[in-house]
């Protein structure tokens, strides 16, 4: 009876989705609440990019958002996010058809056969590989594809679903969150803020290499712990379902099929690169070239039309939980635009920053603009929200501009792999069926490790006059 009793007080976590709902609803009160404002924006002739100008933030006539407005919002964000809830669904599918050729599966046998008594350290290498793709190239949404790949190679290597998860979206979060080149963020903002495009890299580069050398730590220990008692894995249950479906066999043959099908997708994802790199190819693009490698790879497999079409569905049937949770999120910011509230809170959270000394004020701005990446999570559109009013903040209160990008850079990569409002972050854990709660609660003392580093380097970048200005 004691043990029932016990059971009931227990306190557990929503489901995501009532969680998001519960957040949409909480955004939409506030409209009641929070005073209605906007600041003028004009567009840079030159890009094409919409930004603040700052000191025109004014008052405007608010916009109480009904009972009705907040359902209504659900499928705007399905509408606004439908882009990468599409590109989810035909990942998906893709893989669902190259999965069912078996090519995945025995090529994963021979890369175990050859780590044998090293897996460990595949975990270093590959994410090193995704860190440098997200503090060069400023990849999120890009890495997507490579979340079952992965995935697959941990499960088969002792570890579990959210290793393979960690070593795509941290490896990748953790550069681009040291971010020393990346064009998206540091170099927009370098650019509103007019300081020289990638100025000021030394510091970024010691930043990134103190930042993915602690997440690789974090990460190696979690999987040491997981190859040793696979019982403490955060996504233990969700694994032994895998596992039945991915039999791994030593036997296993690695066939003249299995190698085209192989090659195919390597070809494909090099193609993948290519096109982001040198032709601008975003997610449209990047759908239809993995819809071209689930056909083509499903033809090279042996697999009939019929059969094609059917693994498909299944692939993408079973993102389709994260693939609305992704719409959910994005309906937040939705409400907060809708009830004209988001300039509001910008220009608030800026203003904490006013009267502090300046020791205090980069950190101060580290906080703020992590608090603005929930309303924005974009990194382009933080950016250009957010620097117009900052740069010049960063003169007033006594620090350098340079230290202000920094604290833009910290605020907006480390809240992008724990940030519910963040779409890709929401579709990588999706593609893994990792519900928001299991991940927010492994990540968040590494997120407080980031913070706290962040806040260290905020504080040296003051008192050294991080510049060049």
């Amino acid at each position: 009876m004691e043990k029932n009793i016990e059971k009931k007080k227990k306190f557990r976590i929503p489901h995501t989705y009532a969680l998001l709902f519960f957040v949409i609803v909480l955004v939409a009160a506030l409209t009641y609440v929070i005073p209605a404002g906007e600041f003028d924006r004009a567009v840079d002739p030159e890009t094409n990019r919409i930004f603040v100008i700052p000191d025109t933030y004014h008052s405007v006539e608010g916009n109480p958002l009904s009972f009705f407005d907040v359902f209504k919002a659900i499928p705007k964000g399905m509408e606004n996010s439908g882009y990468i809830i599409f590109f989810v669904l035909m990942i998906g599918g893709s893989f669902g058809i190259l999965q069912s050729t078996g090519a995945i599966d025995s090529g994963i046998v021979e890369v175990v056969k050859r780590m044998k008594g090293k897996e460990k350290a595949v975990i270093p290498i590959v994410m090193l590989i995704f860190s440098l793709a997200g503090a060069i190239l400023g990849s999120a949404e890009e890495m997507l594809p490579f979340y079952p790949i992965v995935i697959s190679l941990a499960l088969a290597l002792g570890f579990d679903t959210l290793t393979g998860t960690a070593m795509v979206l941290l490896g990748a979060g953790a550069g681009f969150a040291g971010a020393f080149l990346n064009p998206f963020t540091v170099g927009i903002a370098q650019g509103i803020a007019g300081l020289p495009m990638f100025s000021g890299i030394g510091f970024r580069l010691i930043a990134y290499a103190i930042i993915l050398c602690v997440t690789i730590v974090y990460v190696y220990k979690y999987a040491n712990k997981i190859q040793k008692n696979p019982e403490l894995s955060v996504t233990y249950e969700e694994d032994m379902i895998r596992h039945k479906e991915f039999k791994f066999n030593d036997n296993v043959e690695f066939t003249t099929r299995h190698k085209l099908v192989m090659l195919i997708l390597i070809a494909g994802l090099f193609i993948l690169g290519f096109g982001v790199v040198k032709l601008d190819f975003y997610i449209t693009e990047l759908t239809a070239i993995f819809l071209i490698i689930g056909i083509l790879s499903g033809v090279a497999g042996g697999l009939s039309i019929d059969k094609i079409a059917q693994e498909f569905i299944n692939g993408a049937k079973e993102l389709v939980y994260g693939a609305l949770v992704i719409g959910l999120a994005t309906s937040i910011m939705v409400v907060m635009q809708e009830g004209k509230i988001m300039d509001t809170i910008i220009y608030s959270l800026a203003g904490l920053v006013h009267g502090l000394p300046p020791s205090l004020s980069g950190v101060a701005m580290f906080i703020v603009q992590s608090f603005i990446n929930f309303v924005i999570p974009s990194g382009s559109g933080q950016a250009a929200a957010s620097m117009p009013i900052m740069a010049p903040m960063a003169d007033l209160v006594g620090i350098s501009r340079q230290s202000a990008v920094l604290a833009f850079q910290f605020g907006d990569g480390f809240s992008n792999v724990i940030n519910p409002t963040s779409g890709y972050f929401m579709a990588a854990i999706a593609i893994g069926g990792i519900k928001w709660e299991k991940w927010a609660k492994w990540m968040l003392p590494l997120f407080l490790i980031w913070s706290l580093i962040g806040a260290v380097l905020m504080a040296v970048s003051v008192m050294i006059g991080y510049g060049p200005f």
